[in-house]
């Protein structure tokens, strides 16, 4: 389940690893938000961007998840779904002996770094697909 229904869909997520994971994402800009956040000048929101990892590591891990710590959160590129609407989100998933699930991301837009943070999440259940 999106928390925002049609503001992005995923296209793919592969995994070269057990722990890497990359999924490729594209925005839609005729979404309501862009609306507000900025009219003439569209930006993705950075807590939608980070709500969308939150969501791509659920659909991962097959659990419902909560946020617990987030660090070295850096927005380093606005994001314009008019002219980037596709994003990749790369992101390591690590568990920890409470439970936690801990994960870095970079998400990018052609070469450029819009995003990069570490998080940690607690898990609420497991859900089946």
């Amino acid at each position: 389940m999106t928390l925002l229904p049609d503001f992005y869909h995923v296209e793919k997520i592969i995994s070269p690893s057990d722990n890497i994971h990359i999924a490729e994402i594209h925005l839609n800009p005729a979404h309501p938000i862009f609306g507000g956040h900025f009219p003439d000048n569209p930006v993705a929101p950075g807590v939608c961007m980070m709500q969308i990892l939150k969501e791509l590591v659920e659909e991962t891990e097959q659990k419902t998840l909560f946020l617990i710590h987030a660090s070295n959160v850096k927005f380093t590129a606005l994001i314009n779904p008019n002219e980037n609407p596709v994003l990749q989100f790369r992101f390591e998933i690590l568990h920890d002996d409470e439970g936690q699930v801990k994960v870095k991301n970079t998400t990018t837009f052609g070469e450029t770094v819009a995003l990069k943070l570490s998080v940690t999440y607690g898990a609420s259940f497991s859900r089946g697909k």
